[in-house]
């Protein structure tokens, strides 16, 4: 299994500029790139990274997408003047020509194809682009919106010839409509293209009809173009995960891509004049750490907007710090999408229900009056708006001090969100040490601890538990992985324990007494747990076969009734629409994850919960099983350290029964857990 994340970069990429007066365009400058990559620098970040040299596309290369008559237009600029550069310049919609850009653009596609022979070839596993010029917007015969080549469209093809590949996923988180790559491969089965943008009904800019949900792809390519429009300004943290939850990762699942390409524009982070989002940084960081957990992981970010050049370069940095499989930041904000943002998941779900098993039993219907049309409209008649808004008229009211503040505001954010790296990554402790040979050679094995130790801890939760040599044991196994998760030596852990129960019950106390106020507590099998959840610090979780009555739930104890598919794994619908936007609207300080007895869930399942939650409480998760399977505990321990991503096994819809029981248990809970939202008839009922 590949390691080791590139990061590629070249100073000659900041060497083209606007030479002329043109508010269009002036908020696309070199200090773009400077900016990132200095401070990926000072988080020293860029030592941790291998580097891969840059290189030109080819010609030959740059036609896999654009025009031999466009490819000479784009040559000619090299040897122009500057008012012939502006004359070319006004052929296209938001474009500058320089003497250098033929040179970078080359560069861009090169460092781009770089970065994808560097991942398929596996010598790595994953990897950042930072490129200039951009080139999502770019067509076949046309620059467009700052992009010269179309960089990741060229990827793709690039990656089908080359490698045979069948299946790419495109995730393209831009502000704006992607149209470029959308136009490429909108009749093409092969790539699944994905992109939310600022639409406000077709009032921002490209200002395209096809850039709306409706526009699902043509031919053999319907279905594998997914538009997600944000019909108003202001989303950030819990509209983006949402989407993802309720969108993206379902399809992307089912789509079982063979290589990742992200078109990573942070023009959708907080404080860019473009986009006027509120995302903060440690968003991409989530956003990314669900993308790896696809493809095997083999990712490839490649930079497309940020104008905000603090925003985008804490949010290029984060993106980097995921890929390198450092612990995730808490998630900030409340876990609650809006309803315009509510509207535009169900819109593109029921657009997309007759081509994703996975939304087969989507109930809801496109909607036509949405919340934010009149209101557009009545702003319509009020203000002539720009086909490509200036930095200024996109922000509104935001001027250089808003600029200033925003900066301020990130300083201190990020201050308070980032954390340091544990020196081990996972710890284990298992009662057969004969075991630890077949664990991945990056897991530290735990010995025994202090014997008195040990019983002075044990005794004042429950005097009797020392007289039992067998609870001891496995008391000792989560005390010596717990402790070292609370005191930041490890992220994660797992214990083997033969009373799994007593062993759960005793690790909350624990947590409690290292000061920590929420953990999520997801047991599967059958198991019972005497806690005290009244006060919001345990969100206790069965995943059971067992039948529970509706009165079983309330906020803080949720059973699902889960029934597993006997050969493919069918519970990406319960993860995806579920247990993950509870445990993201809930945000635990730590998980523990208990396998018991009569496990309603397979190895196969177990890994995937293990690894999508492993996003939350700064990755710190503590697995307890039970009925010790060597293969089950060398699964959840490849996931928890990272060293390659499981097999999550052949992908499987749920049944209608499941499907019903994730619908009985969202509209039980959808007022308590907002993220469970995915229509408005959710909404509207969890208001």
């Amino acid at each position: 299994m590949a390691s080791g994340t590139a990061l590629i970069y070249d100073d000659e990429m900041t060497s083209y500029k606007l030479l002329w007066d043109n508010p269009e365009c002036d908020i696309e400058v070199p200090e773009r790139l400077l900016s990132s990559y200095e401070q990926l620098k000072h988080y020293h970040l860029v030592e941790r990274c291998v580097h891969v040299p840059v290189r030109e596309g080819t010609e030959e290369e740059i036609m896999l997408v654009h025009s031999s008559e466009y490819l000479e237009v784009v040559k000619s600029t090299q040897t122009m003047n500057e008012e012939e550069l502006r004359r070319v310049s006004e052929n296209y919609d938001a474009v500058y020509f320089h003497p250098n850009t033929y040179r970078c653009a080359k560069l861009a596609v090169g460092a781009t194809l770089q970065l994808v022979d560097s991942v398929m070839s596996g010598k790595v596993r994953n990897g950042m682009a930072l490129v200039r010029p951009p080139g999502h917007h770019s067509q076949r015969n046309a620059a467009n919106g700052f992009c010269v080549f179309n960089n990741v469209a060229i990827a793709a093809q690039y990656a089908k010839r080359r490698y045979g590949l069948q299946r790419i996923l495109i995730v393209d988180w831009d502000v704006h409509h992607g149209q470029g790559i959308q136009y490429v491969f909108e009749e093409d089965p092969s790539v699944l293209y994905y992109s939310w943008h600022r639409y406000e009904h077709q009032q921002f800019w490209p200002l395209l009809r096809e850039s709306d949900y409706d526009a699902v792809g043509q031919g053999k390519g319907k279905g594998f173009n997914l538009n997600v429009p944000w019909n108003k300004v202001g989303m950030g943290n819990s509209e983006y995960l949402a989407a993802f939850f309720h969108v993206l990762l379902p399809v992307a699942f089912e789509f079982v891509p063979e290589l990742i390409l992200v078109s990573s524009g942070y023009d959708s982070g907080i404080g860019d004049p473009e986009g006027q989002m509120n995302a903060t940084p440690e968003c991409f960081a989530h956003l990314t750490h669900f993308l790896m957990q696809l493809a095997n992981g083999r990712l490839c970010a490649v930079l497309e907007g940020g104008y905000h050049l603090k925003s985008l370069s804490e949010s290029v940095c984060m993106t980097v710090k995921t890929l390198l499989r450092d612990p995730l930041p808490q998630i900030s904000g409340e876990m609650a999408p809006c309803l315009s943002a509510v509207e535009s998941i169900q819109n593109v779900r029921a657009a997309h229900k007759p081509y994703w098993k996975c939304l087969m039993y989507e109930e809801a219907t496109p909607l036509h009056d949405l919340s934010t049309k009149s209101q557009q409209m009545m702003e319509a008649e009020l203000i002539q708006t720009s086909t490509h808004p200036t930095a200024e008229q996109a922000a509104g009211t935001t001027s250089s001090e808003e600029a200033i503040k925003t900066d301020r505001f990130l300083e201190s954010h990020m201050k308070k969100i980032l954390c340091p790296v544990p020196p081990v990554k996972t710890a284990a402790a298992i009662v057969s040490k004969a075991y630890a040979h077949l664990l991945p050679i990056s897991v530290q094995v735990e010995m025994e601890m202090n014997a008195q130790e040990l019983k002075t801890l044990v005794s004042g939760f429950d005097a009797e538990l020392v007289k039992e040599e067998k609870a001891l044991l496995s008391l000792q196994n989560v005390v010596a992985v717990l402790d070292k998760i609370l005191k930041k030596k490890v992220c994660n852990g797992i214990a083997e324990s033969s009373v799994a129960s007593v062993s759960t019950t005793f690790a909350l106390k624990r947590c409690f007494d290292f000061g920590l106020q929420r953990v999520l507590c997801i047991v599967v099998g059958d198991m019972d747990l005497e806690l005290n959840l009244d006060d919001g610090k345990i969100l206790l979780m069965n995943i059971c076969q067992k039948q529970q009555t509706e009165k079983t739930n309330s906020k803080y104890h949720i059973s699902l009734n889960w029934k597993e598919d006997s050969e493919r794994n069918n519970f990406f619908c319960a993860v995806l629409g579920f247990i993950l936007p509870v445990a993201y609207s809930y945000q635990p300080d730590l998980m523990i994850i208990v396998i018991g007895p009569n496990s309603s869930l397979g190895v196969n399942g177990i890994s995937l919960l293990t690894c999508l939650l492993q996003g939350l409480a700064t990755s710190r998760i503590l697995v307890v099983i039970q009925d010790t399977e060597i293969k089950l505990v060398q699964s959840v321990a490849k996931a928890l350290s990272g060293v390659s991503t499981p097999d999550f096994g052949a992908y499987a819809p749920a049944s209608q029964e499941n499907v019903l029981e994730i619908k009985r248990l969202r509209d039980q809970l959808q007022q308590e857990w907002k993220m469970l939202r995915c229509s408005v008839r959710d909404w509207i009922s969890g208001s």
